[in-house]
């Protein structure tokens, strides 16, 4: 898979982009919304590549996507399709340095009609920690309408939760 838009290429992950990875995977909001996503080493970050590249030719596992700028080919974060108990749930992140300039809408909405057609799917969901104001802004500005605030599980534990669908009806990305 590859999608461009103005600024950015999504396309396959490939071991070349571990370092930049693991460096990307640092930041604070990534260790406090997504701390399964931190890799401490490049050798961690090695090992779930590996593990991610596997995936692409299945439908039934985790799909995780690169975001590259155009203009200087530098990853700057990933999308991805993770399935769960009712279909697939919608996920991103975009590096600290990078954030705020509109890239995580940009890959989500050149993202969501890709997947949805590659996984044969109408709906989508996302799920943020309800403090993660970014990410809400993001969801929203894609369309995704909110079905629930409130206590649920994220990463593992009990918290404060906002949970999004999106349906291919309703896209006017």
């Amino acid at each position: 898979m590859k999608t461009e838009t103005k600024r950015l290429c999504i396309t396959e992950l490939n071991m070349d982009m571990a370092e930049k990875i693991h460096l990307n995977s640092l930041d604070e909001d990534n260790r406090r919304y997504i701390p399964d996503e931190v890799f401490e080493s490049v050798k961690d970050a090695e090992k779930a590549l590996s593990s991610l590249i596997s995936f692409y030719s299945r439908n039934d596992s985790p799909l995780v996507y690169a975001v590259i700028l155009e203009n200087t080919q530098e990853l700057i974060g990933h999308v991805q399709a993770v399935p769960i108990k009712k279909g697939w749930e919608i996920g991103y992140h975009i590096a600290k340095d990078f954030s705020g300039k509109g890239y995580a809408t940009e890959a989500l909405q050149a993202f969501l009609p890709v997947i949805m057609k590659k996984l044969e799917i109408t709906e989508i969901y996302g799920v943020c920690h309800a403090e993660n104001i970014a990410s809400r802004r993001v969801l929203e500005k894609c369309r995704f309408l909110l079905e629930y605030e409130g206590l649920g599980q994220y990463q593992g534990v009990e918290q404060s939760v906002c949970q999004y669908k999106y349906s291919a009806a309703s896209k006017v990305l």
